[in-house]
């Protein structure tokens, strides 16, 4: 007696919204962009440092100048409880970290350093600038650090406290 084998369906897929970023450019232009504050060419669906193409250029402000602008974050990474000895080095590797990632993803970019006291929130124009600072503070000082992603929005937190 043989077993009737019963279709397999196909795994059940998670269909999530389009994440909504204002900021983000919705199709690709021909013409070069050269952004008017930071001087970062937009070519082809690309954002980079260096002379714009030998094209047809148009002026504008790249999406982190416009979030610099609007005071709009991306990232926000808060610091509780910061000891004073600890002070000058996380405002160096914070400041490492966003000349690390600005050379290869310009539009990752510190927007502000807000002391507070003991809490210092610093405000980021990516969520991957945000991202690998509480990457660093957390292999420098071995945890502490908490990540959070709100739903349906591109924005980051980091809570970190020693």
């Amino acid at each position: 007696m043989s077993r009737k084998q019963t279709p397999r369906l196909p795994p059940a897929r998670n269909v999530q919204p389009k994440e909504h970023d204002p900021y983000r450019r919705r199709f690709k232009t021909g013409d070069a962009m050269v952004c008017e504050d930071c001087d970062v060419v937009f070519h082809h669906g690309q954002w980079y440092w260096g002379a714009p193409p030998l094209c047809d250029e148009k002026g504008g402000l790249c999406p982190a100048c416009q979030r610099i602008r609007d005071r709009y974050p991306a990232g926000t990474i808060r610091l509780h409880r910061l000891p004073e000895k600890y002070r000058d080095e996380v405002l160096a590797m914070i400041h490492n970290a966003e000349e690390r990632e600005k050379r290869e993803h310009p539009l990752e970019r510190l927007m502000d350093i807000e002391d507070k006291g003991e809490e210092l929130v610093v405000t980021t124009t990516g969520i991957h600038l945000a991202r690998c600072i509480a990457g660093d503070l957390r292999r420098r000082f071995h945890g502490g650090v908490e990540v959070r992603y709100p739903k349906e929005e591109q924005f980051i937190q980091v809570d970190w406290a020693l």
